[in-house]
């Protein structure tokens, strides 16, 4: 088996279309170069040269004290470490995901889909979020997940409510609606810590 990976650079689209359209005009020079035929001509939805991260710090006093900050930390570590209990922690972080992505008009089960998969890119499904206290002991929190978003083509473009939200962010690049989109995945898993 061959595989065949295009790496392309969609910039503000999230580039469905264009890789697929590509996948599908190569395809016959690669049966000819390799001899082979080729099956499949698709995207993958696991983005992960297209990662957003976010982070956030939040003060002992304005959490609730260090048995907060502890009970936080606990329970990202049994994410981390519970497969079980990291489908329920990251299925959190993606309602928050998931709805900014809709609203936007982006495709919420690619954006689920490659979530997913990079948390088991080690071999084991775990927790999308990172938390520690940091050096004077409050809390620091941190995501890192990839989000192939758009902001031109499909129905991000012509969807009316879409561009009202888009234009609601004031974001003009898919990396900046990446980066506010894992900031509202991480807002959200805190919020429900």
């Amino acid at each position: 088996m061959l595989i065949t990976h295009l790496i392309v650079d969609t910039r503000d689209a999230m580039g469905a279309n264009a890789v697929n359209t590509m996948a599908e005009q190569i395809a016959p020079h690669i049966a000819d170069w390799s001899g082979g035929r080729v099956f499949l001509r698709i995207l993958s939805n696991l983005a992960d040269r297209r990662l957003a991260r976010a982070q956030a710090t939040w003060k002992l006093d304005e959490i609730g004290g260090a048995s907060v900050r502890d009970g936080i930390i606990s329970a990202y570590h049994f994410a981390e470490a519970d497969p079980y209990r990291a489908a329920t922690h990251n299925k959190g972080i993606m309602n928050g995901i998931s709805a900014v992505a809709l609203a936007t008009g982006n495709d919420t089960r690619a954006v689920e889909a490659g979530a997913h998969a990079y948390a088991a890119r080690d071999g084991r499904y775990s927790s999308l979020t990172r938390y520690e206290i940091n050096a004077i002991g409050d809390l620091s929190g941190s995501i890192e997940l990839p989000l192939a978003v758009g902001l031109i083509g499909g129905a991000t473009k012509i969807h009316p409510t879409a561009q009202a939200c888009l234009k609601i962010l004031g974001v003009t690049t898919a990396e900046r609606l990446a980066r506010i989109i894992a900031a509202v995945g991480l807002a959200q898993n805190f919020s429900a810590l």
